[in-house]
């Protein structure tokens, strides 16, 4: 099978995903930054009762926690074994990989801006590919470096680097600008 029609055929697997559990992904895409920016809150909130020991910090903190909680539940729909926590440790990896890349901008490091900015879309792919059920993560064993992209039927299709698949179908589905 062409490369084309592969991708196709993840897209497809993508738009029907969204249409069955009623996701709208450029409303996704804005709630999964909201909730990136609250997993940034609860950190800053954990080191700031760690500076000064006052536990008013720690009240806000789970108040910040609980609606974290809450929203992410309006996007991760999956909550076989992991799912949950993985889901919210790859929004909070991605988001931290990004504040890394914007601080090396900020000190003249392009090319190493680039890389982290890199890594942390490839993050968020994993993310949005988890929980649109692109990704088979039962079947990737510990050290494969491809995933099995499946038909309709969940049968395997072809096997491709994972993050070179996400990263384009992310591009191509979630388009921030949807109003």
């Amino acid at each position: 099978m062409s490369k084309i029609n592969e991708y196709k055929g993840l897209l497809e697997k993508v738009e029907k995903a969204t249409k069955q559990k009623d996701l709208d992904l450029s409303s996704g895409e804005d709630l999964s930054v909201g909730i990136m920016n609250l997993i940034s809150i609860e950190e800053h909130l954990f080191f700031t009762y760690g500076k000064t020991k006052d536990k008013r910090y720690i009240d806000i903190l789970d108040e910040v926690r609980k609606l974290r909680i809450d929203l992410l539940k309006e996007i991760i729909k999956d909550y076989e074994g992991e799912i949950y926590c993985i889901s919210k440790h790859l929004l909070a990896a991605s988001m931290r990989v990004m504040e890394v890349g914007t601080k090396e901008l900020k000190k003249g490091n392009k090319e190493k801006a680039i890389s982290l900015f890199e890594k942390s879309y490839k993050l968020y792919s994993l993310f949005w590919g988890i929980n649109l059920n692109v990704v088979n993560i039962k079947d990737v064993k510990r050290n494969d470096t491809e995933v099995a992209l499946l038909t309709e039927k969940s049968e395997k299709k072809s096997s491709v680097s994972i993050f070179d698949k996400l990263g384009a179908v992310v591009q191509k589905v979630i388009d921030c600008c949807k109003e």
